[in-house]
C-alpha cells in the first residue's frame, strides 16, 4: 500500500514524569488522504500520541514531523500555523455549554478567519447538515443527547476544512446506529476531501471497516502491530489476536502492575 507520510513519528520517547514511560522509541507514518486508526487499551499512550502531533508537548526524544516540516513547542506561529491545518475530536467533546450548537461550530471560523457572519452562518449549517444536526442549531448544549454533542464536535472539527483530523475515541457513548453513522461520516470525509485521518480508539469493529491501516500499541508505548486490517484480523500473534478478538485471556493482562495483594493489605504469609 503506497503510505505517502503526512505525519511522521520519528523514534519519538516520551514521558510525563521520570517515572514512567509512555512513548518508548516509537516510529510511525501516517499517510497523506488515508484513515489510520491507532488501538490499544486504555494508558498505552494514544492520546498522548495526539497531544504530540498538536504541539502541545515535546518528545523527550525524537522527532514529530507535520508535512515535512518537524514541530517546535517553542515556536508559537508555526504550531499556530500547522494547527490551522487539522481539526481535532476531543475524547468528551469539549463542547463550550454557555453557547449554542450554533455557536459552538462557528466558533473556530470566527478565530481563525476573517470570513464575513453570513458566509460562516452557511459553513456552519452544511457542517451541522453533515451530521444530521441543522436542525439543532439553535439548541443549548444542555438540551442535546451526549451522542448528539459527539455529533456537534465532529462538526466543529471538520468547520475549517482541515487537512488533518485527528478523533480521540469518536465512538465512545453512541449507540449502534449513531456509531455506524459516524464511521461511515468519518472514511467519506476521509475520501471526498483528501484529509489525512489520524483515530484513536478501542473499538475494533468500527475501525476495522473504515480503515486503510491499523496499529496496534500496548501499554508502555510500545508497538505490537501495524498493517491493513486483514493483515491484523489474520494475525497468528496472540497479543493480536487477543486484543481483535477481545478474548479474556491471553498475554494482555487486566490488571495494572501492583504489589502482591497479600503485601499490600499486609497479610503477610497468610495469604
Amino acid at each position: 500500500m503506497d503510505r505517502d507520510p503526512f505525519i511522521e513519528i520519528d523514534h519519538v520517547t516520551f514521558g510525563y514524569d521520570s517515572q514512567r514511560t509512555i512513548l518508548n522509541d516509537v516510529s510511525l507514518v501516517f499517510g497523506r488522504g488515508q484513515v489510520t486508526s491507532v488501538l490499544g487499551n486504555s494508558g498505552c499512550g494514544k492520546t498522548t500520541l495526539l497531544r504530540l502531533i498538536g504541539g502541545v508537548h515535546a518528545p523527550s526524544s525524537g522527532r514529530v514531523v507535520f508535512d515535512g516540516e518537524v514541530i517546535n513547542t517553542r515556536d508559537k506561529d508555526q504550531l499556530y500555523r500547522l494547527r490551522r491545518r487539522l481539526g481535532m475530536l476531543f475524547q468528551f467533546g469539549a463542547l463550550f455549554t454557555d453557547l449554542t450548537v450554533f455557536d459552538n461550530v462557528a466558533f473556530p471560523l470566527r478565530e481563525m478567519t476573517d470570513l464575513p457572519e453570513a458566509l460562516i452562518r452557511d459553513i456552519v449549517l452544511m457542517k451541522l447538515d453533515a451530521v444530521g444536526l441543522r436542525g439543532a442549531a439553535p439548541l443549548k448544549i444542555s438540551e442535546v443527547s451526549g451522542g448528539m454533542a459527539r455529533r456537534i464536535a465532529l462538526a466543529r472539527a471538520i468547520a475549517l476544512d482541515p487537512e488533518l483530523i485527528m478523533y480521540d475515541e469518536p465512538f465512545a457513548g453512541l449507540d449502534l446506529i449513531s456509531m455506524g453513522v459516524a464511521a461511515k461520516l468519518i472514511r467519506t470525509l476521509t475520501d471526498v476531501t483528501g484529509a489525512t485521518t489520524l483515530l484513536i480508539s478501542h473499538d475494533v469493529p468500527e475501525c476495522m471497516a473504515i480503515s486503510d491501516w491499523v496499529v496496534l500499541m500496548a501499554p508502555g508505548g510500545r508497538i505490537v502491530a501495524q498493517g491493513t486490517p486483514k493483515d491484523l484480523m489474520d494475525s497468528t500473534d496472540p497479543e493480536v489476536r487477543q486484543f481483535v478478538r477481545g478474548e479474556p485471556d491471553g498475554p494482555i493482562k487486566f490488571h495494572y502492575p501492583a504489589p502482591p495483594v497479600a503485601e499490600d493489605f499486609g497479610l503477610g504469609g497468610r495469604a
